[in-house]
């Protein structure tokens, strides 16, 4: 991929997402879900986000929503995907965390994180910070297991 120049635009919508990300509820829904939510199989998935009486699943649905909206602004061009790459880490974080289980979510969700995948087949580097990510995950579930 030859490498573009981000535009002032572009810049405004990065700032935007991360502006975004601030809101009281949501930095409690990332929070939640960076480091309490560590489902082991799809049905631990699927016991909070089918199940709407659970306070977890509107941050669930809130947190995944989010980056599946900001993926989908790279994929209609309106953010430059590089730029985009370069300043968040945190959807692909997410991928990579349910990477374990996601054959099994998307046996009952086929859209689960369809964009972010699509972000990552098209673009190089959002292959390969989501491989990265895949290795950080790699090592805090084995951390984890070691409790």
């Amino acid at each position: 991929m030859e490498r573009m120049l981000a535009t002032p635009a572009d810049a405004e919508i990065i700032l935007k997402l991360y502006e975004l990300r601030t809101e009281a509820v949501m930095r409690q829904a990332r929070a939640w879900m960076l480091s309490e939510f560590w489902p082991e199989t799809a049905e631990e998935y699927f016991a909070v986000a089918n199940n709407y009486a659970d306070p977890h699943n509107a941050w669930l649905r809130q947190v995944l929503s989010y980056w599946e909206m900001a993926a989908t602004l790279v994929l209609h061009g309106a953010v430059s995907a590089e730029l985009f790459v370069d300043c968040n880490g945190e959807g692909f974080y997410y991928l990579a965390k349910f990477a374990h289980i996601l054959d099994a979510i998307r046996a009952q969700n086929p859209a689960f994180f369809a964009r972010t995948l699509e972000v990552i087949e098209r673009f190089s580097s959002a292959a390969q910070r989501y491989e990265a990510m895949l290795k950080r995950i790699q090592a805090v579930r084995a951390a984890r297991a070691g409790r």
